[in-house]
Order: C-alpha cells, then structure tokens, then sequence
C-alpha cells in the first residue's frame, strides 16, 4: 500500500517546522546567549532584525499548521482526496517554505501578499474538498 502524496506533504510540512523552529531559535540566541536561554529568563531579551522576523514567521506557521493537518487527514478519512487536495496541499507547503526565506530577507509583499496567500489558498482548496 503507497502512502497518499498530501500525507507525505503533511510530514513534509512537519520538517519545515522542525527547521523554522531551529532556525528562529538559533538566530534568537545569537542575541540573547546561551547563558540567558539555560536560566530562567525572567528578564526579558526580545530579539530584532531577522531573529525577529524568522520568531513572527514560526509564529505564523503555528497559527495555520494545525489547520492544514486537520484538513488533510480529514480528507483523507473522507476519502475525498484528489487534484484539488493534492495541488492544496502542494500549494501549502511550498509557501510555508518560502514564507521564513521572504521574511528575513525582507522582500516587500512577496512574503505577505503572494506567499502568505497562496499558502492559505492551498489550506482552503484542500478545505473545500472535504465538502465536495
């Protein structure tokens, strides 16, 4: 039996934020130490710059990964997975690998505008195919 190509998007999408997660953590500590990050942080060190940007991109992959699961293993216990799941679920995880490299280079409405929203076109065609 082959595993379905929008579940090994999904365990794709798990490694783009294995690394985003790294990626922001690394760039965060090169700010704030690794002696502020091993104790107990009661004061705050907020990051700037790229470190920032790649935090509020990770942020962003948290607020609509959980999403993007559901819908994909909702469709595939539906049994409604075709084109419309496929290029979704495509469409999905090349943005969210796009979306941290845009930010922290800083490239104007290339990240917001057209990666940002094709990643949540992608979620939403593979949404919809759930009720068609």
């Amino acid at each position: 039996m082959t595993t379905a190509v929008e579940l090994k998007l999904l365990a794709a999408a798990v490694i783009i934020g294995v690394v985003q997660l790294l990626w922001a953590a690394a760039a965060s500590r090169r700010q704030q130490s690794l002696q502020w990050a091993a104790g107990p942080r009661d004061d705050a060190r907020p990051v700037t710059g790229g470190a920032a940007r790649l935090n509020r991109s990770f942020a962003n992959f948290m607020e609509t990964f959980p999403l993007f699961a559901a819908a994909v293993v909702t469709a595939y216990l539906a049994a409604k997975l075709g084109p419309l799941t496929l290029w979704g679920s495509a469409l999905y995880v090349a943005s969210r690998a796009l979306h941290p490299i845009a930010y922290v280079i800083n490239v104007p409405y290339l990240r917001r505008s057209l990666i940002w929203f094709a990643g949540f076109g992608g979620l939403l065609a593979v949404t919809a195919a759930i009720f068609l």
